[in-house]
């Protein structure tokens, strides 16, 4: 493996939330020189190389050796969450003698993928004075037991079939479940008094590592792949390159894609869109020349694509299927589920073409719709040539997904050298 693939798996091992994505991120920003801003003080003297962190969400910037205040911005869009179960406020339940934890399914999750597996804990907790916390235990605290086949004997011929409420809640113990035992089991876990815990948001995650698979170490299996393979890239574009021109790099890592982006964290919350006009204002320019800026800048929204499946071919169009380890893929639809126009795609294969980065194309089949991106979004808030392009994996929603190990870092290369300016 090479150093940025070590740096990848090192990523989605640190990430097991939205709120440790971003802590990988900043903690890879600040070795790279880029300063914290607090996005409520007033912008003044911003470093050229700067942050903002808004809960599970981040935009960071590099400026150009050469930018003045209307120069041009090239984006690079993408999320830190990924679908699964999260704690509910009052977790405590038991049934037949076993202590369980009530969980609230958050997006799209392929909920078979979430059985059998030991589970950890991660996210931050919100304290009574109004401080935040990470909290992450790695040890296995939970697990989701799917029912004995003498119980369920027509299992492999009709499927699983799962309710969200009835089926997906975690055993953690044994005995009579007491209420305000997780809170105080938390406490512990955070280093303070449970009176001082006022509020969680906490995933539970599969404990297995990532890894690499197969006799050549081509495959890359982990939990999350969707989509902090694309934060992960994002963040490794911006701190290697310095752009050489006049353009501004920028990376937004948002939250909540997976349930439609709507909140204060999500592209189609304000967050974005305000950075970037209090970024323009502070370098000097009017609303007029931010609004002209904005008509010059780009964005690439990375998220990643479906491979074809060897054992469901027939689930792709036959000449759009991407194949792993073949390049990233740009995605297009012309019902505007992707914001990939035919001016923005050609701006990718320049883009990749110049950093030496093979490309490919995927398109979904006509009775088989796609999924959306935050492109659209970012699109529609800003007025952006957007173009949607991801890396393509098996698996994807799952527990543990499945891709290729040359995508992620050709993906990397690709978006650095466009922030260069190349």
């Amino acid at each position: 493996m090479n150093a940025q693939l070590h740096d990848l798996i090192d990523y989605l091992d640190g990430s097991p939330s939205p709120w440790h994505a971003v802590a990988a991120t900043v903690a890879r920003l600040q070795s790279a020189g880029f300063a914290a801003v607090d996005e409520t003080a007033a912008w003044i003297d911003l470093p050229a190389r700067g942050y903002v962190v808004r809960g599970g969400a981040l935009v960071a910037w590099s400026r150009g050796a050469n930018a003045r205040p209307a120069s041009p911005l090239r984006i690079v869009g993408a999320h830190t969450d990924s679908p699964g179960l999260h704690v509910k406020p009052r977790p405590d339940l038991g049934v037949a003698g076993w202590k369980q934890l009530a969980v609230e399914v958050y997006g799209g999750a392929l909920l078979n993928s979430w059985l059998d597996r030991d589970l950890g804990i991660a996210g931050h907790v919100v304290l009574a004075d109004g401080s935040t916390s990470l909290v992450r235990v790695d040890t296995p605290i939970a697990r989701v037991p799917q029912l004995a086949i003498h119980l369920d004997r027509d299992v492999n011929e009709k499927g699983v079939v799962l309710d969200k409420q009835q089926h997906l809640t975690p055993v953690w113990g044994v005995g009579t479940s007491r209420d305000g035992e997780f809170r105080e089991w938390l406490a512990e876990r955070a280093g303070v008094g449970a009176a001082d815990v006022a509020a969680w948001d906490l995933c539970l995650y599969d404990l297995t590592t990532a890894a690499v698979l197969g006799p050549t170490g081509d495959l890359l299996a982990s939990g999350r792949l969707d989509n902090q393979v694309s934060c992960w890239a994002a963040t490794a574009a911006i701190c290697t390159a310095s752009p050489t021109d006049d353009a501004t790099a920028v990376i937004a890592l948002f939250d909540h894609e997976e349930v439609g982006s709507e909140s204060t964290t999500g592209a189609a919350g304000p967050l974005l869109e305000n950075t970037l006009e209090r970024l323009a204002l502070a370098f000097g320019a009017d609303r007029g020349q931010y609004l002209a800026q904005l008509a010059s800048s780009t964005c690439f929204s990375c998220d990643n694509a479906h491979s074809v499946h060897p054992n469901y071919p027939e689930r792709h169009d036959p000449g759009h299927r991407p194949m792993v380890n073949q390049g990233p893929a740009i995605k297009l639809n012309h019902n505007q589920r992707y914001a990939t126009s035919a001016v923005t795609a050609a701006l990718a294969q320049r883009v990749f073409a110049a950093a030496g980065v093979p490309w490919q194309v995927f398109v979904s089949r006509n009775n088989m719709p796609c999924g959306s991106t935050i492109g659209p979004i970012t699109a529609t808030r800003l007025g952006i040539a957007t173009v949607d392009v991801g890396v393509p994996q098996l698996s994807m929603h799952s527990a543990r997904e499945l891709c290729g190990t040359h995508d992620p870092v050709w993906l990397a290369d690709g978006l650095a050298s466009w922030f260069a300016g190349a």
